[in-house]
């Protein structure tokens, strides 16, 4: 069968001609330029993880942290430069395959034992944040079908192409159609503006050099002269705190916000058996 990978529309093509980041420019106001979506999601989860491992690890989530943006000036006409905060969601998750949290991981996330002892179940979590979708007016409180043009936001491609489809198989449910579909990774999107921004400015910084560049959070910021992070780096909520300032900063400066990122609910690991089941037999790293 051939690949049908959805292609997406570069969200810079409609960008408006800004100078390069300086302090100066955080003083000007909002350029708008069209924007199709409504709302925003900014999503950083917490996961359990173990010294060594990577993304092939069944990772549990164990923090669902979300920022809803919307627009304050969006017209009939679909512009729009001003996004706002107007509400967060955030709540810790009971792991169930490893119930029990490395030191490493309490060390990297700040989650602690007890917090996560008397937490919901994953399943609990997405039926609280579906009630938390439909009081924001995001989606139908009966049929749960989408009421406006929303997208997911995150620091790369991870949080929902990886985590929350290992999470999904682990607790043996099928994804939430409010998950399905429309990411954006803001990692990408910042580096194609640096792309646009530096190599047309005064710096004359090289392509080849920022095509390698993978900026954490904190350069993120700082490439948009932003104020450092704020809060704990790898503590979800502030993650998500901070990722929605830069995307509340890229929409200010006239950048299109389109999906760049496709997930695949039904993508499989060399760990997974039945739904719910963990083959550890074809796990690389050992018990903890």
């Amino acid at each position: 069968m051939t690949n049908m990978t959805p292609s997406f529309p570069d969200p810079l093509q409609d960008i408006a001609p800004v100078p390069p980041p300086s302090r100066e420019l955080n003083q000007c106001r909002a350029v708008n330029v069209p924007q199709p979506y409504d709302a925003f999601l900014v999503l950083d989860v917490e996961a359990t993880c173990l010294h060594g491992s990577d993304f092939q690890w069944p990772n549990e989530i164990i923090e669902w942290p979300v920022c809803l943006l919307k627009w304050i000036d969006k017209g009939s006409n679909g512009m729009a430069g001003t996004l706002q905060k107007v509400a967060e969601f955030r709540s810790f998750v009971k792991p169930t395959w490893r119930p029990k949290l490395t030191p490493f991981c309490t060390s990297l996330t700040g989650i602690t034992q007890e917090q996560v002892d008397g937490a919901p179940h994953f399943p609990e979590v997405a039926r609280r944040f579906s009630a938390f979708l439909v009081q924001h007016g995001l989606i139908h409180p009966v049929t749960g079908g989408r009421l406006v043009h929303f997208c997911w936001c995150t620091d790369g491609p991870f949080d929902i192409r990886d985590f929350v489809v290992k999470q999904c198989f682990i607790s043996n449910i099928s994804m939430p159609p409010w998950l399905k579909g429309d990411v954006m990774d803001v990692r990408k999107v910042k580096c194609r503006y640096l792309n646009v921004t530096l190599i047309l400015g005064p710096l004359r910084i090289q392509p080849t050099l920022l095509r390698r560049m993978s900026p954490n959070i904190e350069s993120q910021l700082r490439f948009l002269d932003l104020a450092p992070f704020e809060g704990r780096q790898h503590c979800g909520i502030d993650d998500s705190r901070n990722i929605a300032r830069i995307v509340i900063e890229l929409a200010r400066r006239g950048v299109r916000l389109m999906p760049n990122t496709p997930i695949q609910p039904g993508r499989r690991w060399p760990w997974m058996g039945k739904p719910g089941q963990i083959l550890e037999q074809y796990l690389l790293m050992p018990h903890y």
